[in-house]
């Protein structure tokens, strides 16, 4: 693998991690890291109480890049791998929500609860 590829990769890994660490300490159970379909990934999907998130994970220099950087159609490829991942589940969550957990360098996470809607 390329060298800037690879820093990317790490970098990736370790903004997920710090991501679920922000999550986990805020009563969130992760259940899954990385959730892969034909149709999209999802970097985090986490839990707490009977609400199901699908977690999007964007680390840049500030946090409006952070946030610009999740675009409308990759919105919809999470929605669209969240409903795989719901036909499968055990339980039926009472409320789903998409929320981004935004990184920058030497900042604190930001957690945004509910950030978009689905079309439904």
């Amino acid at each position: 693998m390329r060298a800037w590829l690879e820093t990317y990769h790490r970098q990736g890994y370790l903004a997920e991690f710090l991501a679920a660490w922000t999550l986990r300490l805020k009563g969130y159970r992760i259940l899954k890291y990385r959730y892969k379909t034909a149709v999209g990934e999802i970097d985090l999907i986490a839990s707490r109480g009977s609400t199901l998130v699908a977690v999007e994970v964007k680390y840049r220099l500030n946090l409006q890049q952070a946030l610009e950087a999740i675009s409308f159609r990759q919105q919809k490829r999470i929605e669209m791998a969240l409903s795989l991942y719901l036909r499968h589940l055990p339980w039926t969550p009472e409320n789903i929500r998409f929320d981004p957990v935004l990184l920058i360098p030497y900042k604190w996470p930001k957690h945004i609860m509910n950030a978009w809607f689905t079309g439904d």
